[in-house]
């Protein structure tokens, strides 16, 4: 693994850097900061790093340029860029969104011949308008770019006389011509559906096999706060049987073959309090990045030419609850010498869930939390460079506090969750390990005053770590830190004009490593920008 690919593994937390820009205004004097919020704020903006574009001949084609206003899917038909040959250095999508009125968050995707490029949401708008932006690295998709598609997206949207905000969104992938640091999979597959259930058929000499998986918990219902569900007998309004945690499963013919913390997601609406997100969203709340899961010990099973059932589930989730979406895309490289690679899988261990969820009532009742799961999976392929043995462990962990009062006027949590994944590929020259450690915390609390206002005050932080090994001695590291801390308040059952809503949010970004560093931080005042500061 490049030095290159470790960070941008960390910027995006696995395979992607991404980021979304506002309109890069000046930065606010502290006499221009209103009281209150106003009718009016500025565009969403990130402290998270650009995507790098390299100083090549590029060219430019348009996927999508609609209006929604219902559940109607766009559909329409992409033709490869001409000019920029078959294969990129880079591949950028972008998104370029408008929205004024009154909207709730909405939950969207982009499917180019049935791959996902792109899961997002979009932010709340002011009366007045706003403009956003995504822009998503997707070279690892160059496989599905270089032949026509079909294009399918959907952001889901109400418009009546109450939510009056029409999503307008134009759609753009920029190719730049020559070959990229780090190659692109050879394939890049989905999921077909068929009567024994969904399958996957591989190339029959597959060395390398990466499942994606979009987990989202959303559609309004409990699944969208799954970290704040409590048990029976516990009195709190979304029940779950065994409480907050939740895990990512897949299983190949009935194997369980990989496991991952989700991400606990925070679109623009959540924890009842919009004024938290209208210019610094959560992060990935706008590109929510895939779990990854490394399938490359099952390859030698894959590689026998046959449809092989894969099923993804998400542990912790109710009996006959909607509310979960777990797209899939697969990503494989090709052993270029070999017609056909022979291997097995020679290892599968997992340990029993831990999952202790204890409610304790009282005038502050308490739902305390503790999960832990650990597999290992280990498989070798006979390739034409030798053989080569993959062997990948995840460790899964989550501690929860979720503490509320009588009629939920105080709502609280303290949680982390770690997923800790190592995977040695031993063969073919020295050994090499990756060690991908991630955390991610959510502290904060909602409360409803005697005075009838609405307060939320949470922080969360996306951290990991990457480091790799060869033979044992280190080659490559980085870090990552991305912090959001808000605090937010306004009045309840009153007209929207009547709200006086105030409220301060920040966002510091930090990634660094052996490869250099980047760190900025950007904080907001009812809606105002009033610093953005890099320190490297």
């Amino acid at each position: 693994m490049s030095r290159r690919i470790v960070m941008s593994m960390l910027a995006g937390a696995t395979l992607l850097v991404s980021t979304f820009f506002g309109t890069g205004t000046a930065v606010a004097q502290a006499a221009d900061v209103p009281a209150e919020f106003g009718t009016d704020w500025h565009d969403p903006v990130t402290a998270q790093p650009p995507v790098e574009r390299p100083h090549t001949r590029s060219c430019r084609v348009t996927l999508a340029d609609v209006q929604f206003r219902d559940f109607t899917p766009y559909q329409g038909a992409y033709t490869p860029p001409k000019g920029c040959g078959d294969h990129w250095s880079k591949v950028v999508l972008r998104l370029d969104g408008e929205v004024k009125g009154r909207q709730y968050d909405r939950l969207g995707y982009l499917h180019l011949g049935g791959v996902e490029i792109l899961r997002t949401s979009t932010p709340e708008p002011s009366p007045d308008g706003i403009e956003w932006h995504v822009e998503k690295d997707v070279t690892r998709y160059s496989d599905t770019f270089r032949s026509a598609q079909d294009v399918e997206m959907l952001i889901g949207n109400v418009v009546d006389d109450t939510y009056t905000g029409v999503i307008d969104v134009h759609v753009t992938l920029t190719f730049y011509a020559g070959r990229p640091g780090t190659p692109a999979p050879d394939r890049v597959l989905t999921l077909a559906d068929t009567p024994e259930g969904t399958t996957l058929t591989t190339p029959r000499n597959s060395e390398r096999v990466l499942a994606e998986v979009y987990a989202t918990g959303s559609g309004g219902g409990c699944e969208e706060f799954w970290y704040l569900t409590a048990p029976d007998p516990a009195s709190y309004s979304c029940k779950a049987d065994h409480g907050p945690y939740r895990e990512v499963q897949i299983k190949v013919d009935g194997r369980l073959a990989g496991i991952a913390a989700p991400y606990p997601n925070v679109w623009t609406g959540g924890w009842s309090n919009p004024f938290l997100w209208y210019v610094l969203p959560a992060p990935h709340a706008f590109d929510v990045r895939p779990l990854t899961y490394d399938l490359t010990p099952f390859a030698g099973l894959l590689n026998d030419g046959r449809p092989h059932r894969v099923e993804v589930s998400v542990v912790g989730v109710p009996a006959g609850r909607p509310g979960w979406s777990t797209p899939v895309n697969v990503l494989v490289w090709r052993d270029a010498h070999r017609a056909h690679v022979t291997g097995a899988l020679t290892g599968a261990t997992a340990t029993d869930i831990t999952n202790s969820s204890t409610y304790t009532p009282g005038p502050l009742n308490r739902v305390g939390t503790e999960a832990r799961h650990r597999l290992t999976v280990s498989g070798h392929l006979d390739t034409s460079h030798g053989r080569v043995t993959t062997t990948v462990t995840r460790t899964l962990a989550n501690t929860s506090a979720h503490r509320w009062t009588g009629g939920e006027a105080m709502d609280g949590l303290d949680a982390t969750w770690s997923d800790d994944e190592t995977v040695t590929v031993d063969g073919h020259g020295p050994a090499r390990t990756t060690h991908t450690r991630r955390t991610y915390t959510m502290n904060g609390a909602t409360t409803i005053g005697p005075d009838n206002r609405l307060r939320t005050a949470l922080t969360l932080r996306d951290r990991a770590s990457v480091t790799e090994l060869r033979d044992g001695r280190r080659t490559t590291w980085a870090r990552l830190d991305d912090t959001y801390d808000g605090d937010a308040g306004y009045a309840i059952d009153v007209p929207r004009d009547q709200r006086h809503a105030v409220g301060t949010s920040t966002e510091r970004y930090r990634l660094y490593g052996s490869v250099g560093c980047y760190d900025r931080s950007l904080t907001t005042v009812q809606g105002v920008l009033t610093e953005d500061r890099s320190r490297c």
